[in-house]
């Protein structure tokens, strides 16, 4: 066992916001679409909705941008594609309204803006039920001159930054090209970088830290993940697949475990298991708190805690939700403990 001290994880929590974070990857949006059922049409067998709100959430790399803004008073920018669509203008605007700054964002007339928009009815004493969810992206790489575009925006401003996540939802930014140049600045300018991927984590060499939850780090070894020796074989085969200084793998109400280069191997409990209602977006939320956490000074282990108690907080909410620092201070604090003890397997 070892123990996290409340009072050195404040100092973090309140350091939050002097980092600036590049965001780089795949950003979309989701139109949430609600209306009341009024009848079945005359043309179809269908449901007929009279229009009541629409939301428009950010997903995929748009929320992991969005939750370090929150964590970080606005101090995060984004690179990525979008479409020259009215989707397109949306994503931007909502990027913007969660101060995160756009100008490096990249237009493809080619593409579509990835945008999951789901339709939701209700009557008169029901709950709210999705009934149709309509996808628009484009899933092919982005093009040579598209590709070339985002690299010289990545070249022309990520030394600027403390931090570098990289937010691969498989959607066609995250080619081989784009990867090798921001590792290459990343390391050449000591800038801390984060990889939050779906699938093929040995793509990513060199990185501080890669997030895969438990059945993405399955995909990548070709293996389930069946007890606790597993578990310790499979954290240090993806060290050295992927060279990378730290692998943290989160397991839902399992909570995380963090492999450092070090040998040092800890367990972190989830909190809050009893308050979950959606889970959507908390990888987001674990990626972007650990790696403000890290430029806030905090240690692997107190990164990955503060992780745990940020996801803590938004799978209380529905959707891709977000937290802030006091939030997280008043979570800790509610914490009956002075010192925490989370689990030091090595």
């Amino acid at each position: 066992m070892f123990e996290l001290n409340k009072t050195r994880l404040k100092s973090v929590i309140q350091n939050l916001n002097k980092s600036k974070v590049l965001v780089i990857g795949d950003f979309a949006i989701d139109e949430m679409v609600y209306g009341k059922t009024e009848r079945i049409s005359r043309e179809a067998p269908v449901l007929i909705l009279k229009h009541s709100y629409t939301n428009i959430l950010l997903g995929a790399a748009s929320n992991a941008a969005h939750n370090i803004s929150t964590l970080n008073k606005g101090n995060v920018s984004a690179i990525g594609v979008c479409g020259d669509d009215y989707y397109g203008a949306i994503l931007l605007n909502a990027l913007k309204e969660a101060n995160i700054d756009t100008s490096s964002m990249v237009k493809d007339s080619n593409r579509a803006t990835t945008t999951k928009t789901r339709i939701s009815g209700f009557a008169t004493q029901s709950v709210t039920q999705q009934i149709v969810r309509i996808d628009r992206e484009t899933n092919e790489k982005v093009d040579g001159k598209v590709q070339d575009k985002i690299i010289d925006n990545i070249n022309a401003i990520a030394a600027d930054f403390d931090a570098i996540l990289l937010s691969d939802y498989g959607i066609g930014i995250m080619t081989p090209e784009v990867i090798e140049a921001t590792t290459k600045v990343a390391n050449k300018n000591n800038i801390f970088l984060a990889v939050d991927a779906q699938e093929n984590l040995d793509r990513f060499q060199n990185a501080t830290v890669i997030t895969p939850n438990q059945p993405e780090a399955e995909r990548t070894l070709g293996y389930e993940i069946t007890d606790s020796e597993c578990l310790l074989n499979a954290g240090q085969e993806l060290l050295d697949k992927t060279s990378s200084e730290m692998i943290l793998i989160t397991r839902g109400s399992e909570g995380m475990m963090l492999f450092e280069k070090s040998g040092k191997v800890s367990s972190v409990p989830a909190f809050n298991k009893s308050e979950v209602f959606d889970v959507t977006g908390a990888g987001d939320t674990v990626v972007s708190s650990f790696l403000l956490g890290l430029c806030a000074g905090a240690s692997g282990r107190e990164a990955a805690f503060l992780g745990n108690l940020a996801a803590s907080i938004v799978i209380k909410q529905f959707g891709a939700a977000t937290t802030d620092s006091k939030e997280l201070m008043e979570t800790l604090d509610a914490l009956e403990v002075d010192d925490i003890h989370t689990g030091s397997v090595k």
